[in-house]
């Protein structure tokens, strides 16, 4: 009775052993399966990745040549800004000084300054003529006669 037993057990740790193998090589196939599609699906995106990083790249050096040639026709831009300011830069201020002086001059000329000025200073109940107005010998401080 024993051993009717044991192979009683026997046989059933082998067919519960059996079930687990095959189900064992079902997941294997499955896994397999799985992997196989993958590499399937990933060669074409690596490669797809790849032309893209290329293109990247061409375009990367594109842009780096345009930014490139930007900086040198910017310093190329400073420096003639450079070259004009100082080369014009000297002579139009004393052109326009000189413009300006001319146009003092005219104007002066133009509108004579009146003879008597009202321009005076009280102190103490006393009249003091202004210092623009002071008369030296017989002549006003800007050396004209009266």
């Amino acid at each position: 009775m024993a051993g009717i037993l044991v192979a009683v057990f026997w046989a059933i740790l082998v067919s519960f052993l059996a079930v687990v193998l095959v189900r064992l090589a079902q997941t294997l196939r499955a896994t397999t399966r799985l992997v196989a599609d993958v590499t399937e699906q990933a060669v074409p995106l690596l490669a797809d990745a790849s032309a893209t990083v290329r293109s990247a790249q061409t375009q990367l050096d594109k842009v780096d040549a345009i930014a490139t040639d930007v900086q040198e026709v910017t310093s190329n831009a400073s420096a003639l800004s450079t070259t004009v300011a100082s080369a014009f830069g000297g002579p139009l201020v004393k052109v326009a000084a000189f413009g300006y002086g001319v146009r003092q001059a005219i104007g002066r000329k133009a509108a004579p300054e009146p003879e008597a000025r009202s321009r005076r200073s009280v102190i103490v109940g006393r009249t003091v003529p202004s210092a623009r107005g002071k008369k030296r010998n017989g002549r006003n401080s800007r050396g004209s006669k009266d």
